[in-house]
C-alpha cells in the first residue's frame, strides 16, 4: 500500500477546559482551505452546543472509526477527522484504517447556538486525553464549543505548534472519493422509530465472529427490519454488521434510524446507516465486504478516464468548481443557471469533482455539499493502480478497436473487450469475478480512453 506521512500542525492540543462561561471544548485546526484561501489554523465556530453529551458521543464515534481497522485488525491506524464548516452546520468526517467504513457527524443549525458557522475544510485534533474527557461529558450542563483558535491565540500563532506525523495511505484518499460516488446512487430503503432502531442495532454482533462474516440481508417489515437469507425485493445489504459498532455510542439519544442502499441485484453492496439525533445526524457507510475497502470499488474510474484538454466533463468540472462556496446543499438547477450548462452536465461535473474529494454527498438531503479535503486529492488519481495500468495500455498501442469489439494485448495475453448498450465487458478474470460491480477492468478502461481520444504518455493509436 503506497503510504506517505502528512504533517498536521496545531496551535495546541484540543482539550476540554474550564472557563468563566463553563466547560469549553476547544477543537484545534490544522492547515486548510477557506473562502479566503489557505489558512494555517482556520476558525469555523464559537458558541454553544444545544446537546453537548450527544455531540460528544457523536464526535467520539467518528474518532472510533478513524482509529479502527475492521479488517487485519493487528495493524494500528489513526487519522485526525476532517471538519467542514458549511455556513449553517459543521461536518466531521473520518475513514477507518482499512478504508471500509466512512463516518460523518453532521451537527446541524439546531444543534449549534452561537455565531454563524464559518466556511472551509481542515483537519481537527482529536487526541487520547480529549477522548477521555469527551466520554465524561453529561447532559444538562452548557458546553461552549470552539472550532479553531481563540481570539487571543490568533495573534500568537507564530509561536510553538503541536505537530503530528500521520500515515496517509493512498487508499484513504481514493476511499473518500469512492464513498461519495457510491452514496449518490443510494435511496432511502427503511426508517425505524427510536425504540425499534435501538432494538435492531443492539441485536447486531460487535465482533467479527464466524456467524457475522460476510454480508447479511435485511428487509423492511412494518416499523422494523428482519433478516432474510437472500436479497429479495426491497432488501438492504448489511455487510459486516459488526462494523456498525460505533453507532452504539449514541443509541440512547437516537430518534430514528434511516437505512440507504441501491436496488438489490443479488450481489453484496455498500449501504449507509444514519442515526438521527437531536440537532445532528451520525452516518456510517459500509463497503460491500469487510475485506474490501472503498478504494478498490472503481466507481470513479470512468469519470477519471478523461483528458482535461479534450473532454467536456473535465472542463465543466473546472467551471462548476469555481462557483462552489462551501454550500451545505448544492442546488444543481442554480448551478446550471450560473454556469450556462444543462442540469445533466452539472451533475456529471459534480460526479467528477467527487472523484477528487471536492464534494461530499449528504443522503438525508439527497444533495452534494462542498468541501475541499486538506490534502493532495490528486494523488487519488495518480496512484490508482487500474487507472495507471489502463493509461499505459492505451499509450503503448496495446488497444486495437474494430467496431463494437476491441483487442487488448496485456503481457503475453490478449483480451477481448465488447461494448453493448454503452457498457463494456471483458474476457479477463477481473470481469469474470465482478461483472462490472467494482468498476471497469484495466482493459475496458484502456478501450474507453482510446475511443474518447484521451492523450496519454506514448500517444493513442
Amino acid at each position: 500500500m503506497t503510504r506517505s506521512a502528512q504533517a498536521l500542525a496545531y496551535a495546541r492540543p484540543s482539550a476540554l477546559e474550564s472557563s468563566q462561561a463553563g466547560p469549553l471544548l476547544g477543537l484545534e485546526t490544522a492547515g486548510g482551505l477557506t473562502p479566503r484561501g489557505a489558512e494555517p489554523h482556520p476558525r469555523f465556530f464559537s458558541g454553544f452546543l444545544t446537546s453537548p453529551d450527544v455531540a460528544a458521543r457523536g464526535l467520539l464515534a467518528v474518532a472510533d472509526v478513524a482509529s479502527t481497522r475492521y479488517y487485519q485488525r493487528t495493524l494500528p491506524s489513526s487519522l485526525d477527522p476532517v471538519v467542514t464548516g458549511n455556513g449553517d452546520r459543521l461536518r466531521f468526517e473520518s475513514f477507518s484504517g482499512c478504508c471500509g467504513v466512512y463516518a460523518r457527524l453532521d451537527v446541524l443549525q439546531e444543534g449549534l447556538d452561537g455565531a454563524r458557522t464559518g466556511h472551509g475544510t481542515t483537519n481537527v485534533d482529536v487526541n487520547n486525553p480529549l477522548r477521555e474527557a469527551l466520554s465524561r461529558i453529561a447532559g444538562g450542563d452548557p458546553l461552549h464549543l470552539r472550532v479553531g483558535p481563540d481570539e487571543m491565540a490568533v495573534t500568537t500563532l507564530d509561536g510553538p505548534v503541536v505537530e503530528k506525523k500521520v500515515p496517509l495511505p493512498d487508499r484513504w484518499l481514493r476511499g473518500f472519493a469512492e464513498a461519495q460516488v457510491v452514496s449518490a446512487g443510494f435511496d432511502l430503503r427503511a426508517e425505524l422509530p427510536a425504540a425499534e432502531a435501538v432494538r435492531f442495532l443492539r441485536s447486531l454482533p460487535r465482533s467479527s465472529g464466524g456467524s457475522s462474516r460476510g454480508a447479511r440481508w435485511v428487509v423492511p417489515a412494518g416499523r422494523t427490519l428482519r433478516p432474510t437469507p437472500r436479497p429479495v425485493a426491497g432488501a438492504v445489504c448489511l455487510p459486516g454488521p459488526e462494523r456498525l459498532a460505533a453507532l452504539q455510542r449514541v443509541l440512547r439519544h437516537a430518534t430514528s434510524l434511516r437505512v440507504y442502499g441501491p436496488v438489490a441485484d443479488g450481489a453484496a453492496t455498500a449501504s449507509a446507516w444514519e442515526v438521527v439525533l437531536p440537532g445532528m445526524r451520525l452516518t456510517l457507510t459500509l463497503s460491500p465486504d469487510a475485506s474490501r475497502g472503498f478504494s478498490g470499488e472503481g466507481g470513479v474510474l470512468d469519470a477519471l478516464a478523461t483528458d482535461d484538454a479534450t473532454d467536456d466533463a473535465a472542463a465543466d468540472a473546472e467551471l462548476v468548481s469555481v462557483l462552489l462556496a462551501w454550500e451545505p446543499r448544492i442546488d444543481t438547477a442554480d448551478l446550471a443557471e450560473q454556469s450556462g450548462l444543462t442540469v445533466e452536465r452539472v451533475r456529471a461535473a459534480l460526479t467528477r469533482l467527487g472523484t477528487a474529494g471536492r464534494v461530499g454527498y449528504d443522503l438525508a438531503d439527497a444533495a452534494y455539499f462542498h468541501r475541499e479535503l486538506p490534502y493532495d486529492a490528486d494523488r487519488a488519481e495518480r496512484h490508482n493502480p487500474r487507472l495507471v495500468a489502463a493509461r499505459q495500455l492505451a499509450g503503448s498501442g496495446a488497444v486495437v478497436c474494430d467496431g463494437d469489439v476491441a483487442a487488448v494485448a496485456s503481457g503475453e495475453r490478449r483480451y477481448q473487450v465488447r461494448e453493448r448498450d454503452g457498457l463494456l465487458s471483458c474476457t479477463c478474470q477481473w470481469w469474470v469475478d465482478y461483472r462490472g460491480r467494482r468498476g471497469p477492468c484495466k482493459h475496458a478502461l484502456a478501450v474507453r480512453m482510446v475511443r474518447r481520444g484521451v492523450r496519454v504518455a506514448g500517444g493513442v493509436r
